[in-house]
């Protein structure tokens, strides 16, 4: 169903105003034709012994003034589908954007690419579909079908070889309605497609690997996406270069004139046209290939803006999370997973059954194995997601009760991947809090370690964080911790912020999370057991169970997974430091 409908129902919002213009469009071609059949019909007057001077003239003005009108349907045309264009992809990121703002915050993580790519890339792709297609293909249709009806009444065998060229082009481009055509069409749209995700990930994270050292990681995978989509197009051009060579050749000007040339001569010398009647089909004959042409970019085109009608209709089809008629307000901030199921939309069970339950003002750390579900049981808190069974509730409120502003005044979250905005460095930490003071602002800074090093910017906390100031992961970091700590939520969700950060930034950022965690409800996704030997409880997930649970001393004590977690980490670290524990 997206299939079908989608091109069709994004451009619902200017299919009027695409008729309109190409209701111009149709007048502004078959006006344009009279220019040229005025000068096919003055060369006969002009070359005759007494010429008609009215007549003569009248061609000339009608001429004249065609030429006149069709430049201003043209750029009447072209400013309506240009305005068109603008108007639709301007609703369309609106649209988008109010659409993504109601996805569950899960569905980024695993297609953060797509939403970037349907933004940047896809909605722009719609321009030629919008602002020049409607009108190229009506002036391709329309000019020719006119010029056949005037070089027909000129002579028959003339306007049979002017077609011979169109239809042999027509012939070749047949390939284009083949399955494999179409299916190298869609593969280089989606080795294209790579190149733009490698190239925007380089971009975007080099200044992120240069504070890490690991610029050559990045590096390497652009410059692989670049040699993977050379080595594609390389193929794709010596197996579909020739059709387009010979189809050019075949519409060529040059070609036409030729043949009218080669055919006309000895039509003339048997005297069954006369010179000045060849002149109608040098000027018109090109004008047949048109349509041709025009098949072959339009296809192009539209093939493109339907597959990127495609891909931004299932954006829009994403389901969003359901908000509450009536939001409810928590009575205190005690969190309870109760008989907690977790499954992806593919059916992938991630979480079964989990209970527990975090006191305020305890911490509470979720150990065990990679994809034992600890990011999903924890992210779930924040919803990302919504259980696929039991709930999860804030003092006494199911998740699903309250509304994104409630949940949001109760629950903050610190990851490891610290999104920025593209705007000012107070507008960035005042994101959950937009009434915060500047006294307030820069208290919270102090606090995540991070006031110097805002203070030393060009503009202070007016500065803009874009690609010209650089600042190192661990920086990027506080910068997040002070704006959980300025929001003030009472529960805090922490995937251990220290696990990928440089020495010198690590004691920083402890710190900084000492002071964010001091009062609040905090469960941490930990990484290293280290960090969590004092937490008020430890919860071992294996396989989306919690399969024990305790203080650091009490799960040491009895062997199972936490021990072995335990025992492997310090085995781990002794081998770091040449065998001492």
């Amino acid at each position: 169903m997206v299939e079908r409908q989608g091109l069709s129902d994004l451009l619902r919002p200017v299919r009027g105003r695409l008729l309109a213009a190409m209701v111009l469009q149709v007048l502004a071609a078959l006006v344009g034709l009279l220019p040229l059949i005025a000068l096919a019909e003055l060369a006969p007057l002009l070359l005759a012994g007494d010429l008609d001077v009215e007549r003569a003239q009248f061609w000339l003005l009608a001429g004249a003034g065609a030429l006149l009108l069709r430049l201003l349907g043209l750029a009447a045309a072209l400013q309506i589908t240009h305005l068109a264009d603008s108007d639709l992809q301007r609703q369309l990121r609106q649209r988008i954007a109010a659409h993504l703002a109601r996805v569950p915050l899960a569905w980024f993580g695993r297609q953060r690419e797509t939403a970037e790519r349907v933004l940047l890339d896809d909605v722009g792709a719609l321009h030629q579909l919008v602002a020049h297609l409607p009108n190229n293909l009506v002036a391709a249709l329309v000019v020719p079908l006119v010029s056949l009806g005037y070089l027909l009444s000129v002579s028959l065998p003339m306007t049979l070889v002017v077609l011979l060229p169109p239809l042999l082009a027509l012939w070749r481009l047949r390939a284009m309605r083949s399955p494999d055509y179409r299916e190298e069409r869609q593969r280089l749209g989606a080795t294209l497609g790579a190149l733009s995700t490698a190239t925007l990930n380089f971009v975007q994270s080099i200044a992120m690997v240069k504070s890490f050292g690991r610029v050559e990681r990045v590096q390497d995978e652009f410059i692989s996406a670049v040699q993977r989509f050379g080595q594609f197009f390389s193929r794709w051009v010596e197996r579909w270069a020739g059709l387009g060579a010979s189809v050019e050749v075949l519409l060529s000007p040059l070609l036409v004139l030729a043949l009218v040339l080669v055919a006309g001569v000895p039509l003339v010398a048997a005297g069954w046209l006369s010179p000045v009647q060849l002149l109608p089909f040098a000027l018109l004959g090109p004008a047949l290939a048109a349509p041709v042409a025009a098949l072959g970019h339009g296809a192009d085109s539209l093939v493109q803006g339907r597959t990127a009608a495609q891909r931004i209709a299932a954006v829009l089809a994403t389901p969003v999370l359901a908000q509450p008629a009536f939001s409810l307000e928590p009575k205190g901030h005690q969190v309870l997973f109760d008989a907690v199921d977790f499954s992806y939309p593919d059916g992938t069970r991630v979480l079964r059954g989990v209970d527990l339950c975090l006191q305020p003002g305890t911490l509470t750390a979720l150990v065990g194995d990679s994809g034992a579900g600890k990011s999903t049981l924890a992210t779930l808190l924040a919803r990302f997601a919504d259980v696929s069974g039991g709930a999860i509730r804030i003092g006494g409120v199911d998740l699903r009760d309250m509304d994104s502003a409630t949940l949001y005044r109760q629950v903050a979250f610190v990851f490891q991947d610290v999104r920025l905005l593209r705007a000012s460095v107070i507008d960035n930490l005042r994101l959950g809090r937009p009434d915060a003071s500047p006294a307030q602002v820069e208290a919270a800074a102090r606090a995540a370690q991070i006031h110097e090093r805002i203070s030393a910017l060009a503009e202070g906390y007016h500065t803009v964080l874009d690609g010209n100031v650089q600042l190192s992961g661990g920086e990027v970091q506080r910068l997040g911790i002070a704006r959980a700590m300025l929001s003030q939520a009472p529960i805090l969700v922490l995937d251990e912020a220290t696990a990928a950060s440089d020495p010198e930034s690590e004691a920083a950022i402890q710190q900084a999370l000492s002071q964010l965690a001091a009062g609040r409800t905090v469960l941490v996704i930990a990484h290293r057991l280290s960090s969590i030997q004092d937490a008020d409880q430890i919860i071992v997930l294996q396989e989306g169970r919690v399969v024990d649970s305790g203080r650091h001393p009490v799960l040491l004590e009895r062997p199972g997974v936490y021990a072995g977690l335990w025992a492997a980490e310090q085995l781990g670290a002794a081998s770091m430091n040449g065998g001492q524990p």
